[in-house]
């Protein structure tokens, strides 16, 4: 599979701007294109998506595993002429306090691919080849392939830039002049999901991508993709990681624009799993679909639709009945706030005793977590890396019987999240491919419970 990195020295250096648009240019050039993006980030997949047609899925060796990244990474090249993937912060920035876990370097290096270094230009000249020397010789196992310049502001400075790169050795593959149409929209957890933006996505990646068709040699770029060793790893098969369970249970897999963060893996271990899985979308749906077994609410961004949320009460009165009936349910981050009493001041389903707002505070990082009771996700004592990324707060943060414990920066215990009857709400987000066990337990507590939904409407 041939396959590059595309990394930079910090972020806001533009990689996804040149990640998408590369991965859209190459697909309409003919290039069948696999689209992949390090680390627990749920918003650059979906603009990779729009970009490739593809599913764009997540390489993350803290929560996977480092030997889980090379076979999910095949799973998702399978039928592609070659794969584009997009770092995450810095180069070398991985989980805080390790040498790097879980870096964009971490990656390259298990895959064994090349690096498309992207550098923001303004305000540099020479000193971009004491830039590129120092990350070049940082780790000489990472190999940087070749350069784009980013945000470039005359043919002088060009030239400049030519220069200093010519001096280190490096070959410049792409120059990309400022130009503020490139950007994509952002907002408090940084971009605006392509699935919110809509129609505005669709021109903003056909904009990023005919720029980059223009400004950055894509043969070039190919042929560093191809300047990979073959690798031989099993690919991921979704089917060999869970067992089927009897009756094709119907789970409900919360979607639309409210709730986008979500693992295409999952999708794919519950239905393994037997599931016959059914999107639902809480802005528009007013009612679960007939049958419903079981509940999956995924991470999103709830608070920027809770007043729509709030007014379809049809639909939050049918997930508090099915959970108020036993029935099991998911909910992590975005879909956690959508079971609380509410969510800054509007009504939400209300089988959460605690009401979500929005806060000042950006909570992230990754958690170690153990499970302390058994629910319909894990057994008490099953551990678990994952990841908290919000602005927003609980009144009560954990229940009786939380759903996660791990230890603080300060060593001191935390409690999180809520088990309640068949409930499991949390902040913490999981990546389903790290723990198949959990869907296989969530599939057989939807085959066996007697909870099955039925429709009003």
């Amino acid at each position: 599979m041939n396959r590059l990195v595309v990394a930079a020295p910090a972020s806001g250096s533009g990689k996804t701007t040149v990640a998408t648009g590369l991965m859209a240019a190459l697909r309409r050039a003919g290039d069948r294109v696999a689209p992949f993006k390090v680390g627990p980030d749920y918003i650059d997949p979906g603009y990779h998506a729009v970009a490739t047609g593809r599913p764009g899925r997540n390489l993350d060796p803290v929560m996977l595993g480092e030997q889980r990244v090379a076979a999910l990474f095949a799973h998702g090249a399978r039928g592609c002429d070659l794969a584009v993937v997009e770092g995450v912060m810095g180069l070398f920035d991985g989980r805080v306090d390790t040498e790097g876990i879980g870096s964009t370097a971490h990656v390259a290096k298990l895959l064994s691919a090349p690096v498309l270094f992207v550098v923001d230009a303004r305000g540099q000249s020479r000193s971009l080849a004491a830039l590129l020397h120092g990350f070049r010789g940082y780790d000489p196992t990472v190999r940087l392939g070749g350069v784009v310049l980013n945000q470039v502001g005359s043919a002088r400075h060009e030239h400049v830039l030519r220069g200093a790169c010519a001096e280190v050795g490096l070959e410049v593959l792409g120059v990309l002049p400022r130009d503020d149409r490139f950007g994509l929209p952002s907002r408090h957890l940084g971009l605006v999901t392509a699935a919110e933006h809509g129609r505005p996505a669709l021109d903003a990646v056909d904009a990023i991508a005919a720029a980059v068709a223009r400004h950055v040699d894509l043969d070039a770029v190919r042929r560093l993709a191809a300047e990979v060793p073959a690798m031989a790893v099993p690919t991921w098969d979704p089917a060999a990681e869970v067992s089927p369970v009897d009756g094709s249970p119907v789970v409900a897999v919360a979607g639309g624009a409210a709730f986008t963060f979500g693992y295409a893996e999952h999708v794919e271990l519950l239905r393994a799993a037997g599931a016959d899985v059914v999107v639902v979308d809480p802005l528009r749906d007013q009612d679960l679909p007939d049958g419903t077994s079981g509940l999956v609410l995924p991470g999103g961004f709830p608070e920027q639709h809770a007043a729509e949320l709030s007014a379809n009460e049809g639909l939050r009165a049918a997930v508090a009945a099915f959970a108020r009936s036993g029935g099991p349910v998911h909910a992590e981050c975005g879909g956690l706030l959508y079971l609380a009493r509410s969510l800054d001041g509007v009504p939400m389903c209300g089988v959460i005793d605690a009401d979500g707002s929005m806060t000042p505070r950006l909570t992230l990082g990754y958690r170690d977590a153990v499970a302390p009771v058994d629910s319909v996700l894990a057994r008490a004592g099953a551990r678990i890396t994952g990841h908290e990324f919000h602005r927003t707060s609980l009144s009560v943060p954990a229940g009786t019987r939380p759903a996660w414990q791990w230890r603080g920066h300060d060593q001191r215990p935390v409690a999180e999240g809520f088990v309640v009857d068949g409930v499991h709400a949390s902040y913490l987000h999981t990546h389903p491919a790290s723990a198949p066990e959990s869907v296989a337990r969530f599939a057989r507590a939807c085959a066996t419970e007697s909870v099955r939904y039925e429709a009003t409407r």
